[in-house]
């Protein structure tokens, strides 16, 4: 409801400062005149919206680069997409929203739905990640008892290893490799009580839901907040059935009367009486709906005739105000038109940035190549695998193995060659080790404290080298996906800068409103 609030104070004072007077062209961006009531338009709403205190000169910077991005957007045709067009009608859909409905029926309507929330047995949201493997339904029997034994050797070896990184493990194994934040009913049962029932930091054991097999990390929480923290989303998430019906009549008599709404009852009494017409039924604003476009809507919406034509009648009427909405109030239009032209932006975005960024292998593992240094700890680690033996024999045996192959394969081939014939030789850890975080490491690599070797595995070895920084990508995954999503941006940015043409008339930038 805020950020409503503010587009329509945004809206209100540019109506008075801007329609008012004369209004210049400021800038041209690739040809695109922009008039300076467009420009205070965007420059107040950003000024209300961030907070941030930039003078109107710097703002025409970023509102260049903006333009620039909205007019690729437009080269490559995002604005004629259906999801576009689906984008356009809710953002006038919510704009006639706040005209036509008071801000008390809102309140309202909001405070019921954070009531309801917080009843909700799983209120508030769990972020979680999870090592996931998808089951199809016509797996055999065999086969799920060999990924449940999988799932459970990678939950061993986490619990054995509290400092392992859990995300180069969901990496490295899950069909999922995305972190998100889940609200209640949002998932499945199975899903969901697992998830609230962790706390921050907590992994499940295995489990199983419809889709396959799960290990589960919480990684952060939030409980159900304050309502005025809330509030906004809310908003933005009440149906706007819920909403019209509380304020519906009073809505649709003062459309009635600015739209000049003109009942024939001569057609009224007929369809009344008969149930149908092919006469005119009323007229708004000198323009007739009949009979025939009547049935139309009737066929969709089963009810009494009368109730039909009440629905019909304000259904007109709503749809009449949203199309000339922009017409009735002029500010409306630069609202329409920034609510498009930031869909835009951010769909372009999204394929040009964050999509490469998220998923671009080849790319990532470039930026990393040629960026390593940037990734360097602090002090150096092990990489590698802590190998718990039964007995002297065998760690020697895995030692010699391992030498010969590649370390990503470490670990499928110890458990293929000692770990298959229902006793485990060898219990593995495998990772990348800074001092503290493995007694074992520390020992045997750091020179530092001591341990007691497990109970069934008396021999401990360790597989693998020291290091001062990471010698692949998805180590880091989380930084290096930032920061190339950030390179990425820049470099876009650029090849539209060079690309493209940006003239500004300073003199009319001297005279935007910047109260």
């Amino acid at each position: 409801m805020m950020k409503r609030c503010l587009l329509l104070l945004c809206a209100c004072l540019f109506g008075i400062l801007a329609f008012a007077q004369e209004d210049p062209v400021l800038m041209r961006v690739n040809g695109r005149e922009v008039s300076r009531s467009e420009f205070e338009y965007s420059y107040h709403h950003y000024r209300a919206g961030e907070g941030r205190e930039l003078s109107p000169k710097e703002y025409a910077l970023l509102f260049s680069q903006a333009i620039q991005k909205v007019e690729a957007a437009k080269a490559i045709g995002l604005d004629t997409t259906a999801a576009f067009r689906k984008q356009q009608e809710e953002n006038r859909i919510e704009l006639m929203e706040d005209y036509l409905v008071d801000k008390q029926t809102v309140d309202s309507c909001a405070r019921v739905s954070y009531q309801k929330m917080a009843l909700k047995a799983h209120n508030g949201q769990v972020q979680v990640m999870q090592i996931f493997k998808y089951l199809p339904q016509t797996i055999t029997s065999r086969h799920l008892e060999e990924e449940k034994a999988w799932m459970d050797s990678i939950y061993q070896a986490i619990r054995n290893q509290p400092g392992l990184d859990f995300s180069a493990l969901v990496e490295r194994y899950s069909d999922d490799r995305q972190s998100r934040w889940i609200e209640g009913l949002q998932t499945t049962v199975e899903f969901e009580n697992i998830a609230f029932a962790l706390s921050k930091g907590e992994i499940s054991e295995p489990f199983f839901t419809p889709a396959g097999i799960h290990i589960l990390k919480v990684m952060d929480r939030k409980e159900l907040p304050v309502y005025e923290d809330v509030v906004d989303g809310i908003v933005q998430r009440i149906l706007h059935k819920e909403i019209r019906n509380q304020g519906i009549g009073k809505v649709i008599e003062r459309l009635k009367r600015e739209w000049r709404y003109t009942p024939n009852q001569t057609g009224i009494e007929e369809l009344l009486t008969k149930g149908d017409t092919e006469r005119t039924l009323f007229a708004i604003d000198g323009q007739e709906y009949t009979g025939g476009r009547f049935k139309q809507f009737a066929a969709s919406h089963p009810m009494t005739v009368k109730r039909q034509l009440e629905e019909f009648v304000a259904k007109s009427l709503l749809d009449y105000e949203s199309r000339n909405l922009d017409k009735k109030y002029p500010e409306v239009r630069y609202a329409l038109q920034k609510a498009d032209e930031d869909y835009l932006i951010k769909e372009m975005t999204r394929q040009k940035v964050e999509l490469p960024a998220m998923n671009d292998r080849a790319g990532l593992a470039t930026y990393f190549k040629f960026h390593s240094s940037d990734y360097r700890w602090d002090s150096p680690r092990y990489k590698g695998v802590v190998l718990h033996c039964a007995d002297k024999k065998i760690a020697k045996r895995a030692k010699k193995m391992l030498k010969k192959l590649p370390s990503d394969e470490w670990v499928d081939k110890l458990r293929q060659t000692f770990n298959t014939s229902g006793a485990k030789k060898i219990q593995i850890e495998q990772g990348t080790f800074a001092d503290g975080e493995n007694k074992y490491v520390d020992k045997l690599v750091f020179k530092s404290g001591d341990f007691e070797p497990l109970l069934s595995y008396p021999f401990t070895v360790i597989v693998g080298k020291k290091q001062k920084g990471p010698d692949d990508y998805r180590e880091v995954i989380d930084r290096v996906r930032k920061d190339y999503r950030t390179y990425l941006d820049t470099c876009w940015t650029r090849e539209l800068r060079e690309a493209g043409k940006v003239e500004i008339n300073q003199e009319v930038l001297k005279t935007v409103n910047n109260n």
